[in-house]
C-alpha cells in the first residue's frame, strides 16, 4: 500500500526554550531551570508529526542561508520529508522564543523571518507538481496570500485542504471557504467566532456546512461535522511537562490519519493520543513519538 501523500505549505523555525518555574512579570529578573535549542515552526511540526506517522510529506517553505537553516534542512531529510519545493534566502530563518513555566504552560514570540518570502507562484507550482497529492495543510505562520493562492490550486486539484488558524490573524472569507478543514484550539475559536466553545449551541453555529475540529487542551477535542453533529473524544490523563507543539502533532496525526482513509472520528483519536503523548517530554518536535511508538498507539 502507498503512503499518504500530504503538502505542507508553512513555517520552519528554530526554538529558543527556556524553562523556569514561575515567568518574570515586566521588570523582573528570574532564574530559570533549563534551556533548550530545537527544531520547531507550525508548519515543520506537523511535517515532521505525519511522517513519523508514515506518510510521504512535501514541504514547502523558505530557510535562511544560515547555521539554522542548514540544521532544520539536515533534519528534514533526516526525518523522510521531500525538500524539493525548500528555499533558501539571505534573510535569517525564523525563530521562537519560548518560555515554559513550572506547569507546562508556554508563551511564545516568533520572528517569522524568511517564512515571510515564501512566494505564492512557487508554492502553486510545488501543489501542482507532486504525484498523487491528497491532503495540503497550511497555518498562520507565512503570509496570508500564499495560503490562499497553494489551496485554490489544491482544490482545482481534488486535494482536501486543512487550516491549523495558529497563530491566530483574521481569515479572509475567501480563504475560509477554500478550507474543507480547519482546526483551531479554543483561544483560535474564540477570536474566529467571538465566544469560547463553551456550549453545543455555539459550536455548532461555527462554519454550518464545513468540517472542523476544535482542539481542547487536556479536554481533548470535538469534531463538528458539516451537518452539524457533534463528537467528543477525550484525551488521555497524563502529566503536561510541555504542551509546546502539541497542537502541531494533532494536525500533522490528523491529517495522516485523513489522507490514509480513516474516518474523521478515528483520525482525531489518534491526533489526540499522540498530542497527549508529546507534552509529557520537552520541546515540539523532540518530544513527538517515532513510528515504532506510534504503532502502539493505534
Amino acid at each position: 500500500m502507498k503512503p499518504a501523500v500530504i503538502a505542507v505549505v508553512g513555517s520552519a523555525m528554530m526554538d529558543l526554550t527556556a524553562y523556569a518555574q514561575l515567568l518574570p512579570e515586566p521588570g523582573q529578573t528570574l532564574a530559570g531551570q533549563h534551556f533548550t535549542t530545537g527544531f520547531g515552526g507550525k508548519g515543520a511540526n506537523q511535517s515532521v508529526m505525519a511522517a513519523h506517522c508514515g506518510a510521504e510529506v512535501h514541504f514547502i517553505g523558505k530557510l535562511g542561508e544560515d547555521v539554522f537553516g542548514a540544521s532544520i534542512l539536515d533534519n528534514f531529510v533526516k526525518v523522510g520529508i521531500n525538500t524539493e519545493y525548500v528555499e533558501r534566502s539571505e534573510t535569517p530563518t525564523g525563530v521562537a522564543h519560548i518560555w515554559v513555566d513550572g506547569n507546562g504552560e508556554n508563551r511564545i514570540i516568533i520572528i517569522p523571518g524568511a517564512n515571510h518570502e515564501i512566494g505564492s507562484a512557487k508554492a502553486v507550482d510545488a501543489i501542482n507538481s507532486i504525484k498523487d497529492l491528497s491532503i495540503v495543510v497550511a497555518q498562520c505562520e507565512i503570509k496570508q496570500e500564499v495560503t490562499l493562492n497553494a489551496f485554490k490550486a489544491a482544490k482545482a486539484r481534488g486535494c482536501t485542504t486543512i487550516l491549523n488558524p495558529a497563530p491566530y490573524q483574521e481569515i479572509s472569507a475567501e480563504l475560509f471557504e477554500l478550507c474543507d478543514w480547519i482546526i483551531p484550539n479554543e483561544i483560535e475559536f474564540r477570536e474566529l467566532c467571538g465566544e469560547l466553545p463553551a456550549s453545543d449551541e455555539i459550536l455548532k453555529s461555527f462554519r454550518p456546512g464545513k468540517n472542523s475540529v476544535v482542539t481542547l487542551g487536556s479536554q481533548g477535542a470535538v469534531y463538528i461535522s458539516a451537518d452539524r453533529q457533534l463528537l467528543r473524544v477525550p484525551a488521555p490523563k497524563v502529566t503536561a511537562v510541555d504542551t509546546t507543539g502539541a497542537g502541531d502533532a494533532f494536525v500533522g496525526a490528523f491529517a495522516f490519519s485523513l489522507a490514509s482513509g480513516s474516518d474523521p472520528a478515528s483520525a482525531m483519536t489518534l491526533g489526540i493520543k499522540i498530542a497527549s503523548l508529546s507534552v509529557t517530554g520537552k520541546g515540539a518536535q523532540s518530544s513527538y513519538p517515532d513510528q515504532a511508538e506510534i504503532a502502539t498507539l493505534s
